[in-house]
């Protein structure tokens, strides 16, 4: 089971070689009316750091049929691309990170179809939470309900003074669907998560930096920059990506499965991951290049 953490599903999307641009496997060829929605991409400055962009303004990245389509595609293209070492989820959108669910959209739904969508939202949340490599939510405007749900899959979550952040479904009649119940209480504690989830309240980004609900929280000299966040992810990610590539994803494996179980089943998961780097090229590097004093080279090899 744990060799299938690099198993190539898909065929890997090649990155340019060009600051923050798209990636040569273009969206449109999937979704042709909705191309700018959801885009890829990679930095030429930071090996191995892709940046997953929403930008649907008019509806403030409500979650949609559209974007959901295209995030579900987005990650299956990323989770079978060995050249990413690290994934920053962010927004394009000013003053927003997620609003949530379209409602609009939502209330035209059949009753039917309600549960099944909701289904989707959830897988697609578990196939965030499930990349191999680190994944970063850069938090620069207001994240609720879906939205919010969405970060919590992320390994981290950086937010500027800007955000809000809220599991606001009671609120609207029902209960977070995509793993909110689940992701909230392992994060800040059960007794916290009812508090949030029962009033359906907004924090600040301080509160939620003080509970556990983000890991790093910009500073004030940085409160008028719009992509305060998105800058300090990248910042994160560097440190990321400048560690070897195959640790960090076996690192990765051995943490979220580990968890799961007694720390004595704990231990095996961690046993077997090490075992995968016993014999790679990029355990010597290590080693060789901290005896020669200088940087290492990886190659994720």
């Amino acid at each position: 089971m744990i060799f299938r953490i690099f198993s190539p599903l898909f065929h890997p999307i090649k990155p340019v070689s060009v600051p923050f641009r798209s990636l040569a496997v273009k969206r449109e060829d999937f979704f042709e009316k909705s191309d700018e929605i959801v885009k890829v991409q990679t930095s030429q400055d930071v090996t191995g750091l892709f940046v997953l962009s929403l930008n649907h303004g008019k509806k403030r990245n409500a979650l949609s049929e559209a974007m959901i389509s295209l995030m579900e595609q987005s990650l299956s293209s990323l989770k079978s691309d060995r050249s990413v070492r690290c994934l920053i989820l962010r927004s394009q959108v000013d003053g927003v990170f997620c609003a949530g669910a379209d409602l609009k959209e939502r209330f035209e739904m059949d009753n039917h179809d309600v549960g099944p969508f909701v289904e989707r939202l959830r897988n697609l949340a578990n196939n965030l939470s499930e990349l191999p490599f680190p994944t970063i939510a850069a938090i620069d405007g207001a994240a609720f309900g879906g939205g919010l749900e969405f970060a919590l899959a992320c390994d981290l979550r950086v937010a500027s003074l800007r955000a809000k952040l809220g599991l606001v479904e009671t609120k609207l009649g029902i209960l977070p669907g995509a793993g909110g119940t689940q992701r909230l209480p392992r994060l800040i504690g059960l007794s916290k998560a009812k508090d949030l989830i029962f009033t359906g309240r907004k924090v600040s980004a301080e509160e939620a930096h003080s509970i556990g609900l983000v890991d790093y929280l910009t500073s004030d000299e940085d409160k008028e920059d719009k992509e305060a966040a998105f800058n300090r992810s990248v910042g994160l990610a560097k440190d990321i990506c400048s560690s070897g590539p195959l640790g960090v994803r076996w690192a990765k494996f051995a943490l979220t499965k580990g968890i799961t179980v007694d720390i004595h089943s704990g231990m095996a998961f961690e046993k077997a991951a090490y075992d995968q780097i016993i014999w790679t090229k990029d355990r010597v590097e290590g080693m060789k290049s901290f005896l020669e004093k200088r940087s290492p080279n990886y190659k994720g090899e």
